[in-house]
């Protein structure tokens, strides 16, 4: 009996967790997996600025949306401060040709990066980003759509 109602709790705590998985969102900001940096602590003002992939120093940091972004300089990081929205990569830095894909949260290069219409893209990689490159309208309509289904963006925006 002692071992019946063991058994009965287990597997109600396996249902339990697999069920409650099946909720879960991942972070609206892709990160580390062991740290809380975002986009691999490069300086995303500096794509704006510069055109280019510049990392980030720890000294200049600031965190936004349970994530630390790194920055060049204080410049960059007064400018982030003042409108992120307006620097942050779309979909939290997560890939945009991936997230297109029904919402797929994959982690990106820094060097496949794109900008369109004042908006940073970031790709898992450049040989990905040249596809994304050939739909990306019909490939940021949808990711647009999955962003805030499938990561807790919304929960920010409130």
């Amino acid at each position: 009996m002692f071992l019946g109602k063991k058994l009965i709790k287990a597997v109600t705590f396996v249902l339990m967790f697999f069920s409650l998985s099946a909720f879960a969102v991942d972070d609206a900001v892709n990160t580390g997996r062991f740290n809380n940096i975002a986009i691999d602590g490069y300086d995303t003002v500096a794509y704006f600025t510069q055109n280019k992939a510049i990392e980030g120093d720890k000294a200049f940091q600031v965190k936004w949306r349970d994530a630390y972004w790194y920055f060049d300089n204080k410049e960059n990081k007064a400018l982030f401060v003042a409108n992120p929205e307006k620097y942050a990569p779309q979909y939290g830095g997560w890939c945009a040709y991936a997230m297109a894909n029904e919402g797929d949260t994959v982690r990106t290069d820094p060097e496949a990066f794109h900008i369109y219409e004042n908006k940073l893209y970031l790709n898992y990689s450049e040989g990905v980003q040249k596809r994304w490159l050939e739909d990306k309208l019909i490939k940021i309509e949808d990711a647009d759509h999955y962003y805030p289904l499938e990561t807790n963006v919304n929960s920010f925006n409130k």
